[in-house]
């Protein structure tokens, strides 16, 4: 008979597929023994039953990578701890590659795999052929194998982790649905479900398919849907025998393994087929979709032509089974910005299997500790602008997602769909100069101008080198115009304004208002939760102005450290447009439009003008390394005060000349050289942290600087004018990997590819040669402490 439900529990774990189970064992593992899961119907009856269950290890950043290796220790584990089996087949895999450029993103990520410590090895079609019989190789360019990969059996993978829960203390409770989530005062407080109500203090909500409706009955927005996923199962074939390695043919979008004898052919086909809200409803358990041969008949061929023997080959079944898929292609994990307690593990995307334990246990830890175990700021649950809720932009969007899964990652590229959300107010101005557009939060932002044809991808040197170039020497020799009006802006008014941002904040928050402050913004752990600059505008008055993507995120945590103190926080980057004037000739422009004030403003300091009769507050600081201002004026003023500036002599220039420029300063930005697992002694940047302490996370830092921390980022210009480096390459000295490029451009400056490293151990001496390696190829570059271009010395013209 099964035991009567919980009236408290201190976590609720919704959901019965991987990401439910593995959290529940590791909250049970980290102690938390009351914890609970709720199935509405029986444990992996929605995607997880039908997952083809493959498990490998690389991804595009260490940290997911060190995920995914943890699940693959934790399985073989499980079989040991628990008596479980869990199916773990270990044969490797192995990614061909029939076109160069394949090619080259596949040597890119063999480099990654060095990096990360994953063995891979190129081998040539020959050797491929030889590992994979079956396949006609006669188009293969080259591949890469990898041995460590392999699979598991999804159910037995659960019924271990169930198991290993309920050993510790841990309760299951299937058939029971949930009806609704309480909340009180934006905190979650209970679970109502079908077997009665349940008191909690968190709720981890792994529904997979179901997660956007389940979190908006506890008000936060979740954006992920379901779109349908293929994959062929034929009866037994000759030539398999035993178990195989996975063949992963991505430019057919196709991957294929062994199955009880016969084939298993999956695909991530270019444009997939989203499923509305409805169809899979609660009495979805165990269910698949129809199957759609017209859909899949491209995917088909492309099979028939790598697998020869399919044409003989009796068909079994063709599997259509939903998976969820979120707006940029990652899953979302932590707590969501909206409702406190409320933490997702959802919209996997295709790789719950992979995935679940480690997303499983940081999920927990984040519950238990506050924090995921490292960091995974590309999951992070609050990093969707809310415009992408929008269920016709997901049906427009999850489809593409779903074909993105095997594209070739070209730098540069941008998704179709979803498209023109949010417009800044100079959109119409940069579509008239032929400006190409990149999504970024759902603004559309300039990435160049001057566009003349669609760029086409390249690993080489891309369509827009020269016009980045000439907008960068436009800012270099005379002046420029960069648009940071999306930057989050936060302003923080009340009497407590600067007690709680001398709380919140380790840099100089007591500056004298006129000033402009840059501040990390560290957690308990002294690493990095953001970085922003303040503008000082009175006593009781500062305006934070954060990356563009980190407003939902930073909004959030200043909200939940705000309790005590007299403030209000208000979401003001839709009321202000930022205009930042950059280059020698500024303050004749200045003068020119009316605005000759602005030439008296400090380094730092921020001031007041009138530009084309209209009020401004401009901020005299830079961000890509030349003299000038940021003015921050009203949205709807924005138009005219840019026609004055470019009637005057300035130039637009896009995101990718201030991309190059800042890496040339040497200046560091969130998601590439500062995230969670950084401090700033690591990143240089103690220097504009209180040592007096009394923020957040100070105690952590002293430590670490009493323990003799030192700086881990390097600037590096290479040798070679034309290499292409493009981000997450290894660094190499005397053969040895010591780190990774983290940002990297064409430095029109100085005449050099650039990059920003960040390295392990200490850091070798200025001037030292190491190389970098690029698809493979090894190119040498010079070790810079500090920029590579430095303006101090270059002043505006009067």
């Amino acid at each position: 008979m099964t035991s009567p439900l919980s009236s408290h529990a201190s976590v609720v774990v919704i959901g019965g597929g991987i990401m439910g189970c593995s959290t529940l064992y590791h909250l049970a593992q980290m102690g938390v023994g009351d914890a609970i899961l709720l199935e509405r119907n029986a444990l992996t009856s929605g995607t997880t039953w039908h997952s083809a269950a493959q498990v490998r290890a690389l991804r595009h950043s260490r940290n997911l990578t060190r995920m995914i290796r943890y699940s693959v220790d934790l399985y073989s584990r499980l079989e040991q701890e628990t008596g479980q089996s869990v199916g773990w087949i270990q044969k490797g895999s192995l990614s061909i590659a029939t076109t160069p450029d394949r090619m080259t993103h596949i040597r890119r990520q063999e480099a990654l795999a060095h990096a990360y410590g994953i063995e891979a090895h190129s081998i040539d079609a020959e050797e491929a052929k030889e590992r994979w019989p079956l396949m006609n190789a006669e188009d293969v360019l080259g591949a890469v194998w990898s041995p460590e990969d392999g699979r598991v059996s999804p159910s037995d993978v659960c019924a271990a982790l169930v198991k290993g829960a309920r050993g510790l203390g841990a309760r299951i409770f299937e058939r029971t649905g949930v009806t609704g989530i309480l909340t009180e005062n934006g905190r979650v407080r209970g679970v109502e479900t079908t077997q009665g109500t349940v008191m909690c203090d968190a709720i981890a909500l792994c529904t997979g398919l179901w997660s956007r409706e389940i979190g908006a009955m506890a008000g936060a927005q979740v954006p992920a849907l379901a779109c349908e996923h293929f994959y062929l199962l034929t009866k037994p074939v000759e030539g398999i025998v035993g178990n195989m390695p996975t063949l992963s043919d991505h430019d057919s979008h196709l991957y294929i393994r062994d199955d009880s004898g016969g084939l298993l052919v999956g695909c991530f086909e270019p444009m997939g087929k989203p499923i509305p809200p409805g169809v899979l409803d609660e009495t979805f358990e165990f269910g698949l979709l129809p199957e759609d041969w017209d859909h899949f008949e491209p995917m088909m061929l492309n099979a028939l032509h790598r697998l020869p023997a399919l044409e003989t080959a009796e068909v079994k079944m063709l599997l259509n089974g939903p998976e969820s898929f979120t707006p940029d292609g990652s899953f979302m994990l932590g707590e969501t910005a909206e409702t406190q307690g409320l933490f997702l593990g959802c919209g996997m995307n295709s790789v719950g299997i992979a995935s679940g334990g480690g997303a499983g246990m940081n999920l927990a830890h984040c519950i238990v500790h506050g924090h995921t175990a490292y960091d995974l700021g590309e999951a992070d649950a609050k990093r969707f602008a809310p415009v992408f809720n929008s269920l016709d932009h997901l049906m427009a969007r999850a489809p593409e997602i779903l074909g993105t899964h095997y594209e070739i990652a070209y730098p540069g590229k941008q998704l179709a769909t979803a498209r023109d959300l949010r417009r800044l107010p100079l959109d119409a101005e940069y579509r008239a100069a032929r400006a190409h557009m990149g999504q970024v939060y759902g603004w559309e932002r300039p990435l160049y101008f001057n566009k003349t044809a669609e760029p086409r991808p390249t690993f080489g040197r891309p369509d827009w080198f020269e016009i980045t170039g000439a907008e960068v020497t436009a800012a270099h020799e005379r002046a420029a115009i960069f648009d940071a009006s999306p930057f989050g802006k936060i302003e923080v008014k009340g009497p407590d304004a600067e007690v709680f941002l001398l709380r919140c904040c380790a840099g100089f928050m007591g500056r004298a208002p006129g000033s402009v402050i840059y501040t990390a913004v560290l957690n308990e752990r002294g690493t990095f939760e953001s970085d922003l600059t303040a503008q000082r505008i009175a006593p009781d008055h500062y305006r934070l102005f954060t990356g563009t993507n980190a407003i939902k995120r930073d909004l959030a945590w200043f909200r939940r450290h705000a309790e005590g103190f007299d403030v209000t926080l208000t979401d003001s980057t839709e009321e202000y447009a930022v205009l930042g004037l950059m280059g020698p000739e500024a303050a004749r422009i200045a003068s020119a439009v009316g605005a000759s004030e602005l030439t008296g403003i400090g380094y730092f300091k921020h001031g007041e003008a009138q530009i084309a009769g209209h009020h401004v507050r401009a901020a005299r600081l830079s961000y890509v390394g030349e003299a000038g201002w940021e003015i921050t004026c009203r949205a709807q003023n924005a138009r005219a005060i840019h026609a004055a500036l470019t009637g005057a002599g300035a130039v637009p220039a896009g995101l990718y000349a201030q991309t190059s420029m800042r890496i040339e300063k040497g200046f560091c930005a969130m998601g590439h050289e500062l995230d969670s697992d950084v401090t700033p002694i690591d990143a240089g940047l103690d220097f504009a942290t209180r040592k007096k302490g009394g923020f957040i996370g100070a105690e952590a830092l002293a430590e670490a600087r009493d323990k003799g921390r030192a700086p881990r980022v390097i600037s590096l210009r290479f040798d070679d004018a034309d290499a292409v480096p493009l981000g997450h390459e290894p660094v190499l000295l005397d053969g040895q990997i010591i780190g990774q490029t983290t940002s990297c451009a064409f430095g029109y400056r100085v005449g050099r590819p650039v990059a920003l490293a960040h390295l392990s151990g200490s850091l070798p001496a200025n001037g030292t040669s190491v190389m970098v390696d690029i698809a493979r190829t090894l190119h040498a570059a010079t070790v810079v402490h500090g920029p590579l271009y430095d303006a101090d010395g270059a002043r505006m013209k009067g």
